[in-house]
C-alpha cells in the first residue's frame, strides 16, 4: 500500500507543484516539488519517531530517481538566475588553470610523478628513469583515458617491491567500491583479470608476488547504500583467480571489525593486521613472513587506542601509539614479545600531537603546535639530529622515503602560499625549492592572523582567518566560517584554489580548530563525541559570535559550511541558530543520526556519535540535535543550498534528501532551500575537475546572491582566451 502511494504522489512530484510558491527577494519564484509522506514510525525506548521521508532511502527506485531529477530541475533553474554565476565559474577556471606537480617518488629504474596540466579532469601519472632528466618524463597513467567525462577515477597505486609490477585500483563515479587492476610496469600492459568489489582498502605487496587486500562481502541490497560491516583482508597471488584468494583475517560472525588493514614491512619479514570496529581505536596483530607456518601473534587485543608498527629493524619493532599518551609517542620493543608491558618509549609522548613517519634511516616527527606545523629529525636509537628548518609557519607534509633514500620531498603551504614542493637532503638537513606553482595569485595581498576565543563553557579555542589585507571591519564583509569538529581530524593551514577566488570577491575565509577534531590529541577529540558532541556546535557557533563582534561580518554577509561530519556540524548549528547566518551550505552531509548506522559503514562511525540503539539517553541526546529530526515549523532558516551526490556510498544521499525535504516543508520566510545533486559522483574524492569548478561556482553565486549583492563585490574581467 505504501508503494501504491508512493508511486502515487510522485507523478505529483513531475505534474505539478504545491500551490504555495516562495517569494525570493531577488523576485525568483521557487515552486519546490512536492515530496510524498509516507506513514513510517519507529518506536526507540518507548518513543515514536515518525519518518515521513523513509522512502527516499531507497536509491534504486524510480520514486526516488523521479524525486532528484524534479529537485535538481528547480535547483538548477534557480542558480541559472545567478547573474554572475558564469563570471564566478571564468575566474575559478582561469585561476584553476595552472600545471600542478606531485612529488617525485621513486619505485624500481624509474622516479614517478602525477602531473595536471592544468583543467585536466584527473592528474596523470609519469616517469622517467631514476638519474635522467626530469625533462624525458613520459606519460605511465592517464585516468583521463578511463572515462571522458572523467568520472572514472584513479584510487591508488601500490608497485611490487622491485618495481616492476603495479596494482592500481579505480573508482567509477565517484563510489567507495574499487576494481583493481594489475600491470606489467615495463610494458604498461594490464596482466591479470580485474579484482572487483572492493572497498576501503590498501595493497600491500609481499616481496614481487601478490598483495594483500581489504573488503566486504557484496550487500545484498543496493551496494551503495545497503549495511557493510564485515571487512576481510585477502591475499591474491599474482597468476591466480580472485575466487582463490586466501582469507587472512576477519569474517568471524562473532566479532564485526568494520575496517581491518593488511600491511607488509619494508623488509618483507612482517605482516601487520589492524583490526578496527569503529574509525576510531585497534587491535594489532603481527606474523613473522619468514616462518611459513607461523600464526598471528596478538600485540593489543583491545580497540581502546590507536596503536601501529611504523618501522622495523630487524625484530625490533617501532610502534606509535596513544594509549596511556592522548598526543602520541614512539615506542620499541622486540617482536618476540610484543606486549604493551614490554615497550620503551623511544620518542616520549609530548604537550603536542605527534604524527611521525620514515626515511632515509631517519625518523620525522612533525607536531601540531596549534595547528601549525614543526618537524624534528630523529636517528634510529632516539637521538635528536635536528628541527627541520620549515620555509613559514603553516602546514609541511610528506615526510616518507624509503629507508636507502637520500633525498624526500615535503610540501608546504598556508591559507595564501600556494603549495610548493621542497626537495630534502636527509644526511645534510638543507631544504632547496623544488616546485613553485605558477599561479595568478599574489600572496602578498592577503593576510592570515590565528586568534582564540572562548566558547560556551569556556573552552578556549583557535580559530585561523585569512582575507584580503586592509580590511575594513564594518560588519558587512561576506564571510564563510568552515569546520569540521569530529573523527580526529585536524584542519590545518593549507591552500585552495576555490577559496583565493572567495578572497578575491573581498571575502573572509574563517576555519576554526573545533573540538571532536584532533588538533590537541586524542583528549580534544573525545571532547567533542557521543554524549559530549554539543561541544563541537558550541564551538562552531562561538567562532561565528567572535567573528561577528569582532566586526569581521555581521548575521546577514555570514555563510557556515562544512561537509560530511562537516556537514551535520552546519546541519545542527543551522536548525539551534537559524538567526546566526545568512546562508547555510551542508555538503554530504551526516543529517539523521537516528539512522546513519544502518546504511553502508556508518556503523564504524559509532565511537564518534554513539547509535540511537545503544541507550534511551544516547537516542534522546542523538534525537535532540539530529538536523533532519530538528527542523521546526514556523522558523525562518537561512538560504540554504544542500549538496551531495549520487554514488555517495560514504553518507548516502538520503540524508541530504530528507533533510531538504524537510526544509521545504516547514520553512517559513522568502529563503530558499535547494538541494543540488551530483550525478555520477560521490563523497568527494576523485570528483573531475570540471565538475568541481561547476559546484564552486554555483556554492559561491548562490552564497553572494543571498547575501544581497547584486554584482560581485569585486570586479571580475571577462575572462575569454
Amino acid at each position: 500500500m505504501k508503494k501504491l502511494l508512493i508511486s502515487f504522489l510522485t507523478v505529483i512530484i513531475i505534474m505539478s507543484c504545491k500551490e504555495e510558491t516562495k517569494q525570493i527577494e531577488r523576485n525568483i519564484v521557487v515552486d519546490y516539488p512536492v515530496t510524498a509522506q509516507v506513514d513510517t514510525v519507529t518506536n526507540y525506548f518507548g518513543t515514536e519517531v515518525k519518518d515521513p521521508y523513509r522512502w527516499l532511502e531507497d536509491d534504486r527506485s524510480p520514486e526516488t530517481e523521479a524525486w532528484v531529477k524534479a529537485q535538481n530541475k528547480v535547483t538548477y533553474g534557480y542558480l541559472d538566475s545567478i547573474p554572475y554565476r558564469d563570471q564566478l565559474k571564468k575566474r575559478l577556471e582561469k585561476l584553476w588553470n595552472y600545471e600542478k606537480i606531485g612529488a617525485p617518488f621513486k619505485e624500481g629504474d624509474y622516479t614517478y610523478f602525477y602531473k595536471n596540466n592544468g583543467l585536466q579532469n584527473q592528474y596523470v601519472i609519469y616517469r622517467y628513469k631514476t638519474g635522467e632528466d626530469p625533462s624525458t618524463a613520459t606519460v605511465f597513467l592517464d585516468p583521463n583515458t578511463f572515462k571522458e567525462d572523467g568520472t572514472i577515477s584513479l584510487g591508488g597505486l601500490s608497485f611490487s617491491k622491485n618495481g616492476k609490477k603495479l596494482a592500481y585500483s579505480i573508482s567509477e563515479g565517484g563510489s567507495d567500491w574499487r576494481k583493481i587492476l594489475i600491470m606489467d610496469a615495463e610494458t604498461k600492459e594490464i596482466i591479470e583479470d580485474t579484482l572487483v568489489d572492493i572497498k576501503f582498502s590498501g595493497m600491500s605487496w609481499y616481496k614481487n608476488e601478490g598483495f594483500y587486500y581489504s573488503s566486504y562481502e557484496k550487500p545484498k541490497g543496493s551496494e551503495l547504500s545497503a549495511k557493510t560491516d564485515q571487512h576481510r583482508v585477502f591475499y591474491h597471488k599474482l597468476g591466480t583467480p580472485q575466487k582463490e584468494d586466501q582469507l587472512i583475517f576477519g569474517g568471524t560472525p562473532e566479532e564485526k571489525h568494520r575496517y581491518i588493514y593488511g600491511t607488509v614491512t619494508e623488509d618483507d619479514r612482517y605482516l601487520l593486521i589492524t583490526p578496527r570496529v569503529s574509525t576510531s581505536g585497534n587491535k594489532l596483530y603481527i606474523k613473522d613472513l619468514t616462518q611459513p607456518n607461523s600464526k598471528l601473534v596478538e600485540i593489543i587485543g583491545h580497540t581502546d587506542s590507536d596503536t601501529y608498527v611504523i618501522e622495523n629493524e630487524g625484530s625490533k619493532l617501532f610502534i606509535v601509539t596513544n594509549l596511556n599518551a592522548p598526543n602520541q609517542k614512539i615506542v620499541t620493543v622486540d617482536a618476540s614479545n610484543p606486549t604493551p608491558e614490554n615497550w620503551v618509549d623511544f620518542i616520549p609522548e609530548t604537550k603536542n600531537v605527534l604524527s611521525p613517519s620514515t626515511g632515509g634511516g631517519y625518523f620525522f616527527a612533525e607536531y601540531m603546535v596549534d595547528a601549525v606545523s614543526k618537524v624534528f629529525q630523529y636517528d634510529y636509537n632516539g637521538k635528536l639530529v635536528r628541527e627541520v628548518e620549515l620555509p613559514g609557519v603553516g602546514s609541511a607534509g610528506g615526510f616518507g622515503a624509503k629507508k636507502e633514500d637520500k633525498e624526500l620531498y615535503y610540501s608546504f603551504a598556508n591559507y595564501v602560499t600556494p603549495g610548493s614542493i621542497y626537495k630534502y637532503d636527509i644526511e645534510k638537513g638543507t631544504s632547496e625549492l623544488f616546485r613553485k606553482p605558477d599561479i595568478d595569485f599574489n600572496p602578498e595581498n592577503y593576510e592570515s592572523k590565528q586568534v582564540f576565543y572562548t566558547s560556551k563553557d569556556g573552552t578556549k579555542v583557535p580559530m585561523i582567518i585569512t582575507h584580503k589585507k586592509g580590511l575594513e571591519l564594518n560588519g558587512k564583509n561576506p564571510t564563510i566560517l568552515y569546520g569540521y569538529g569530529g573523527f580526529n581530524v585536524s584542519l590545518t593551514p593549507s591552500f585552495s584554489i576555490a577559496n583565493a577566488v572567495w578572497m578575491e570577491q573581498g571575502g573572509v575565509y574563517a576555519v576554526p580548530n573545533l573540538r571532536g577534531g584532533g588538533e590537541y590529541g586524542k583528549a580534544w577529540h573525545d571532547a567533542g563525541t557521543q554524549l559530549k558532541k554539543q561541544n563541537v556546535f558550541d564551538d562552531f557557533i562561538a567562532a561565528a559570535e567572535y567573528l561577528i563582534e569582532n566586526k569581521y561580518t555581521s548575521s546577514d554577509y555570514l555563510a557556515i559550511r562544512g561537509g560530511s561530519n562537516g556537514g551535520l556540524l552546519v546541519g545542527a548549528t543551522m536548525t539551534q541558530r537559524p538567526d546566526l547566518m545568512k546562508v547555510a551550505l551542508p555538503a554530504v552531509g551526516v543529517l539523521d543520526m537516528l539512522r546513519y548506522h544502518t546504511f553502508t559503514a556508518g556503523a564504524g562511525w559509532a565511537y564518534d556519535y554513539g547509535t540511537a540503539d545503544d541507550s534511551k539517553e544516547m537516542f534522546e541526546y542523538l534525537k535532540g540535535y539530529s538536523p533532519v529530526h530538528n527542523v521546526k515549523e514556523g522558523v525562518q532558516y537561512p538560504a540554504t543550498l544542500i549538496t551531495t551526490g549520487d554514488h555517495d556510498d560514504r553518507v548516502v544521499p538520503a540524508h541530504s534528501f530528507k533533510f531538504a525535504a524537510e526544509l521545504q516543508a516547514k520553512q517559513t520566510g522568502n529563503n530558499p532551500t535547494i538541494i543540488r545533486i551530483e550525478t555520477d559522483a560521490g563523497h568527494g574524492a576523485g570528483t573531475p575537475v570540471s565538475k568541481t569548478i561547476e559546484q564552486y561556482a554555483d556554492i559561491y553565486g548562490f552564497t553572494l546572491f543571498n547575501m544581497g549583492f547584486d554584482v560581485l563585490p569585486t570586479k571580475i574581467e571577462d575572462f575569454k582566451d
